[in-house]
């Protein structure tokens, strides 16, 4: 569940579709789980991880405000765009440059990259909100944007041009994680509103949806291939892994709603939980 608002009314939503793909249970692939928070927030999410292990994500500070923050050797470092009222840091490349997006006192959000300690807008001319989701090692940027009648569509943005990514017949798209050979995730929104997710190679979308959910909500992809997940049904929240072509649901334990948002190619999963009292922490996972 990505946080945070871009003014776009389905932004709250997620994906899903049965796919001919067999799917696991976690049982047959162990995940071992460590819980991250920031000392003295009131919520944490980890959203992001390089090969280096350096993650990011946005915490809540004791007033409510999110701030953007990156995760190094048990070091938390506070990164906010200075243009918003609230940050979230999303995706860390092997350079360490970090995108994500903030939200203005208006209610606004904005893509941004984070390079060399230096912030610096992303989203298409004249885009109605933006938001920066991943970045390869290359620096290519995957996100999405809504556009003056506030329909939502994906963007990569390489070599400095924009290109719009939609996924054909769906009434909203959201770009999300890509690699180092610009695969990228999309999830999208069908004709049934429900949520789905594609797996987009720059020519042809392919369908990855969670086999059995009702909603699948794709996040970041692994030079590898690797895809890390969200899913919903019936009022059931759980992550996944795409792995060898197998599907593997996964849950914190003890956790009430579990997401999947980041991944990298040494088998370390990031993401978010809520506790049986609605609390957020982050958490990583390797399998």
């Amino acid at each position: 569940m990505r946080q945070g608002s871009l003014s776009l009314s389905w932004f709250v939503l997620f994906l899903a579709l049965l796919s001919a793909t067999a799917v696991a249970e976690s049982a047959t692939l162990t995940f071992k789980f460590k819980t991250i928070t920031v000392a003295g927030a009131q919520s944490t999410a980890i959203y992001g991880v390089n090969n280096a292990g350096v993650m990011v994500g946005s915490y809540a500070d004791s007033a409510g405000v999110q701030h953007g923050f990156s995760l190094s050797g048990g070091k938390v470092t506070t990164i906010d765009d200075p243009k918003g009222a609230n940050t979230y840091c999303f995706a860390i490349n092997k350079a360490g440059s970090i995108v994500g997006y903030y939200v203005t006192s208006k209610f606004v959000g904005h893509g941004f990259l984070y390079a060399k300690g230096k912030f610096s807008d992303v989203g298409p001319a004249g885009s109605k909100g933006s938001q920066a989701i991943g970045i390869n090692d290359h620096g290519d940027i995957n996100g999405n944007f809504g556009d003056a009648k506030f329909m939502s569509h994906g963007f990569l943005l390489k070599g400095g041009k924009y290109t719009t990514q939609d996924v054909p017949g769906a009434s909203g798209t959201l770009g999300g994680g890509i690699n180092n050979a610009d695969l990228m995730t999309e999830e999208w929104i069908d004709s049934a509103n429900n949520v789905e997710s594609s797996l987009y190679n720059g020519k042809t979308y392919t369908k990855i949806n969670i086999p059995g959910e009702t909603d699948s909500y794709v996040s970041a992809v692994s030079n590898l291939g690797d895809i890390v997940y969200s899913w919903e049904s019936a009022e059931t929240y759980g992550g996944a892994l795409r792995h060898g072509g197998k599907y593997y649901k996964f849950h914190v334990p003890k956790g009430d709603r579990t997401f999947g948002y980041g991944i990298n190619d040494h088998n370390l999963i990031v993401g978010a939980y809520t506790d049986d009292n609605g609390v957020t922490s982050g958490f990583s996972a390797t399998y």
